[in-house]
């Protein structure tokens, strides 16, 4: 078989970092999704965009604006309902950085 451009290793840690538990076939499906998708980003790369101006959006966007409106603050109990953990009346996260304090 040929050799992929990501790992059954990679996909179980994306998919450990995305907090979702796959099976050998779902690593392996997603495997297949995700060579597709990183093979086709290697065509866009070839191609020639010398002179293409870069633009953000295919069409033009307008800006639609609202008035600004005071609304009532949500609870901070509602806020943290679902939260998996909390400490002290906020969300409990993982380090993310290492080192520090």
């Amino acid at each position: 078989m040929a050799e992929g451009k990501i790992t059954d290793e990679q996909v179980r840690q994306v998919a450990r970092l995305a907090h979702l538990t796959l099976n050998d076939q779902e690593c392996a499906s997603l495997r297949q999704d995700l060579d597709a998708i990183l093979g086709y980003v290697a065509q866009l790369e070839e191609l020639d965009v010398t002179g293409v101006e870069p633009t953000t959006h295919a069409v033009a966007l307008t800006m639609t604006l609202r008035q600004d409106q005071v609304v009532q603050d949500l609870d901070q109990e509602a806020i943290l309902a679902n939260a998996p953990e909390r400490e002290d009346g906020m969300f409990r996260v993982p380090r993310a950085v290492e080192g520090g304090n």
